[in-house]
Parts: structure tokens; C-alpha cells; sequence
């Protein structure tokens, strides 16, 4: 590429770059044969901190679902301490601003993006949820995407989900010091987990029952994991059980994750869970609600939805699919679920999509049923974002359901 030309001997030149440009972008591509090396925003604070005479401690979370969720609840908890304690990177606050800030304590989350850019973060404790197909047009394939994602688990303290098999292949490897599973079962010595009722902690504790997980919002397994999570993490810095239990019960989930819009006349509950943008989010979703009337499609990213289909399909009333990828879900519904209604519509993000879409489920639902926006598929292709695409469905449920332009 024109411009770039090898650096002169004994220099050392640094590009910081958008995270979401992949290796193989011809800029970034020239700058490696130029000998020019590219990292990211985290590697720069990261190395900024590396400078700093008493740097901050770093609590990192990564993984394919619950990241915002589990770092809100890890900084809720870090407040209830007294910590001076920040949410940042992929939440939205870069982490170079919260340095620049002062904050003593990085509650980081982490995109596998970003963690490709930054080989030199070694986190006080990392946290890695869980592991399921997503990105995988940008990093080349599963192996790459895990081995981004693993990179968490190299620092002091590593953290990971017992009951994924992935996770846990990657947490046995990990050169971390130390080594704590986190589990939705009974917890054995050196974990965290669940028994009767209330999340225990075995790992940072002799046998401590921390809160009762009916007081955990958001409500579910998914919202009980990232629970489990936010605790190991704070445990690993030293808080105390009081703080952890105070942490969860003031936290208050972000919008379009699992959050309830209203129930009709007719007793059909509509969830939207937008930030559901792969299968493996999808399919927990799907689980937390006996007979549903699903709402799916957008940009699958190369993730395959064979497998979500085929385990949830008892649970399916009925299917509206939307998006660039709708086909190939229709697909999978007609082999693994041919009995299941589903409508396949084409609409525009010009044509208010989601009043075409809403209208469509309510004629498939039945009294008692859900209607879950839960799409297993990124919104780029029609709406700006995922909050964009919640916020078009909120908005036409209550514009239906209070019956301005519902025919039913």
C-alpha cells in the first residue's frame, strides 16, 4: 500500500485502530508487512497503566453472552464495598478515559475484538462465561474466536463456567495462578454454585451462602450465571460477603435483555430480549418460557442454527422471521420443527418492520403464550443497532396492544 514504507531499525511504531477491523483489512494487513505493530485500545491502556507508579486492578469479563450484564453486576457489587470502581471497554466507557480518570478499580469487559488486540493484558482476575459460535466471519473460525476469548484467563486469578464444556477445556489450560469454576449445580470445594435456593461460595470462602438467587434480577440461569460471575470476580479482590449480596440485590438489568413489555388482554406476555444476537443468547432465552411465539432473524455472523432449532422446537407455538438470514432459520424450522407455524416476512426498516411483525405473532399466539423477541442474529442489516431493534419492538407492542392498529 502507498505510504508505508519499514520503519527505520530499532523503532518500535504502534497503530490504534476500531476493534471491529479485521486482521485481513488491506490498512492493517500493509502495517504488519511494514513491520508497524497494531494493537487496540485496551493494549494502549493497558501499557499507559503499565507506566503508572500504583496502577489500577483489573477485573476483566469476556464471552459470548452475558458480558454486560455480569460487569454491571461486578461494578454494582464493587460499589456496595466502597471501591472506587468503574464499568468499562466494551460497555461503552473506554478504558483509557477511565484510567485518564483515576479510577482505582476496572471492571473491564471485554469483546473478542478487543482481546485479539491486546496480547499484553494480564487482568487481576478474568472471567469467562461462556463459548458458542458468534463472529466467526471476522475471526476465521471457532478455534481463532476461543483462543481471543482465552485470553482472560492469563492473569492472576482465572475464572470460568463449569457447565461448558468449551470453557472448561479452555480454563484447564489457563496459566493463571489460580483456577475457580462456577457452577449452576451444588458447588465441591475451590467453586462457586447453587444449593438450596441461595448462590454459595466454596472457592473464597469454606462453605458461605452468599445471597438467595430469588433475589437475583435478571431471573433465570443466564441472569443466576452472570451472578456467579460478578461474585468470583469481586471475591478474587477481596470483598466481603455483605457487599456481594447488597451488589446484586441494588443491580438493575439494562434495557432489551429478557425485559417484560406488558401482558394483554388476553393474558400474552411480550419479552424482549433483542440483545439476544447469536443462538447460544436465543436459546436461553427461549428456555426460560414454556410455549412461545418466536421472533428471530438479522445477521447470523456464520453461526449455525441447526442445533438451537432442533433442541427448543417443543417449545415453539409458532415463528415470525425477519433479516438477511431469515431463510436459512425458516430452513432449519422446516426440518427440525415442520409442524411449527412460521411466517417469513420481508420487510424494510422503512416500513415500520416490527408493527408487520408484532401484528403477525399476535395472530399465532394464544392466550397464555409469549411472544419473545429473542432473534439469535445481529440487527446491522435493518436496524442501527440492537437497542434500536428493541426499542421498534417495545414500541409496537404497545402501539398493537392498545389496540390502535391491531385487527385482532
Amino acid at each position: 500500500m502507498p505510504g508505508l514504507t519499514e520503519p527505520p531499525a530499532g523503532t518500535s511504531l504502534v497503530a490504534h485502530r476500531a476493534p471491529a477491523w479485521q486482521p485481513s483489512s488491506p490498512l492493517l494487513a500493509a502495517a504488519s508487512s511494514a513491520g508497524i505493530e497494531v494493537i487496540g485500545e485496551v493494549e494502549l491502556a493497558w501499557r499507559m497503566a503499565a507506566e503508572l507508579a500504583d496502577p489500577p486492578v483489573w477485573l476483566a469479563v469476556t464471552g459470548t453472552n452475558g458480558k454486560t450484564t455480569t460487569v454491571g453486576m461486578l461494578e454494582s457489587i464493587l460499589h456496595a464495598a466502597g471501591a472506587d470502581a468503574v464499568a468499562c471497554g466494551n460497555v461503552g466507557l473506554p478504558v483509557v478515559d477511565a484510567l485518564l480518570a483515576g479510577r482505582r478499580v476496572l471492571a473491564v469487559e471485554l469483546s473478542s475484538f478487543q482481546l485479539h488486540w491486546a496480547p499484553s493484558v494480564r487482568p487481576q482476575a478474568g472471567a469467562l462465561l461462556n463459548l458458542a459460535e458468534d463472529h466467526l466471519d471476522w475471526h476465521g473460525g471457532m478455534e481463532p474466536y476461543a483462543r481471543a476469548k482465552a485470553q482472560v484467563l492469563t492473569g492472576d486469578v482465572a475464572i470460568g463456567w463449569l457447565d461448558d464444556d468449551l470453557v472448561v477445556d479452555l480454563l484447564e489450560d489457563a496459566p493463571a495462578r489460580d483456577r475457580v469454576g462456577f457452577t449452576l449445580e451444588e458447588p465441591s470445594a475451590g467453586q462457586l454454585g447453587v444449593r438450596d435456593g441461595w448462590l454459595v461460595d466454596r472457592a473464597f470462602a469454606d462453605d458461605e451462602p452468599l445471597i438467595e438467587i430469588s433475589k437475583i434480577r435478571p431471573a433465570g440461569p443466564p441472569g443466576i450465571a452472570d451472578a456467579l460471575a460478578a461474585t468470583a470476580l469481586a471475591r478474587a479482590y477481596g470483598v466481603p460477603s455483605e457487599a456481594v449480596r447488597e451488589g446484586l440485590e441494588a443491580f438493575e438489568p439494562a434495557a432489551h435483555r429478557a425485559v417484560r413489555v406488558t401482558v394483554d388482554a388476553t393474558d400474552i406476555q411480550y419479552i424482549n430480549d433483542s440483545k439476544a444476537t447469536n443462538p447460544h443468547a436465543a436459546v436461553a432465552s427461549l428456555r426460560a418460557f414454556d410455549s412461545v411465539v418466536w421472533i428471530a432473524g438479522g445477521l447470523l455472523k456464520g453461526a449455525s442454527v441447526e442445533d438451537m432449532v432442533r433442541s427448543e422446537a417443543h417449545r415453539l407455538r409458532g415463528a415470525v422471521l425477519i433479516g438477511a438470514d431469515r431463510a436459512v432459520i425458516a430452513d432449519a424450522l422446516a426440518q427440525y420443527a415442520p409442524d411449527v407455524p412460521v411466517r417469513v416476512l420481508d420487510v424494510a426498516a422503512d416500513d415500520e418492520p416490527m408493527v408487520a411483525v408484532v401484528r403477525a405473532a399476535q395472530e399465532l399466539a394464544q392466550p397464555g403464550d409469549t411472544v419473545l423477541l429473542a432473534p439469535a442474529a445481529a440487527s446491522m442489516d435493518m436496524f442501527s443497532d440492537y437497542a434500536h431493534r428493541g426499542q421498534a419492538f417495545a414500541d409496537a407492542v404497545r402501539r398493537l396492544t392498545a389496540g390502535e392498529s391491531s385487527d385482532r
